[in-house]
This record gives C-alpha cells, sequence and structure tokens, in this order.
C-alpha cells in the first residue's frame, strides 16, 4: 500500500513539476502515473547496480552522488516513456531529482511516520 501510495505521490509530483519548469514535459495523469511506476520499477532493479559500480565516489562525495543516480534514473524513465514523459537536459534531471528527493524526504518524515 505504501509502495503505491508513493507511486501516486510521485505522480502528483511529476504534474506539478511539469507546470512549472519549460524543460520537463508529462502529457496527461495517466503518463504521469506510468512514468512513476516506470521509474519505481528502475529503482528497485537499476539504482542498486548504479549504486554499487559507483560506491566509491559516492563514498567520497558524502552521499550527494546518489542525486546524480537519481537523475540517471529520471533520464532512463524519459528515455523508456517517449514523448508522453520529456526531460530536455540531464541538468533539468538533476533539479528535478533533487526537488522529488526533498519532497519525499519530507513525506517520509510527516506522513508516513508512525
Amino acid at each position: 500500500m505504501r509502495w503505491l501510495l508513493g507511486i501516486l505521490i510521485n505522480a502528483v509530483l511529476f504534474i506539478a513539476l511539469s507546470g512549472y519548469f519549460h524543460g520537463f514535459y508529462v502529457e496527461n495523469i495517466g503518463a504521469a502515473v506510468m512514468s512513476s511506476l516506470v521509474l519505481s520499477i528502475l529503482n528497485i532493479l537499476v539504482r542498486p547496480i548504479l549504486i554499487l559500480l559507483t560506491l566509491p565516489i559516492t563514498i567520497l562525495t558524502l552521499g550527494i552522488f546518489l542525486l546524480v543516480i537519481n537523475a540517471m534514473t529520471l533520464v532512463l524513465t524519459d528515455e523508456l516513456m517517449g514523448a508522453s514523459f520529456e526531460i530536455d537536459s540531464f541538468g533539468m534531471a538533476f533539479f528535478v531529482a533533487i526537488i522529488m528527493a526533498v519532497v519525499n524526504l519530507i513525506l517520509q518524515e510527516t506522513v508516513f511516520r508512525k
């Protein structure tokens, strides 16, 4: 249930961010939910591999490089989704990754805290 709620929250976040930034485009709510689902699957399957491959630089940067990995998964989501979910540049993906990390952190501490 918590996983599904996270997907819906990310979908709403995608819609909100696409309204504010010109370099980030989501076609409709269905595309936002589907892209959130794809991102979730990539975070389960691909992200751990990327973390292992970049472990030395992640340790050296005290974990800040994880934002770059999050941006990479967003770019992969963009490539898999086609024209319904577009991110213009890696810089925009990095910026969206930062915003998503902050929003998810706030939600983890307020809504999901038991």
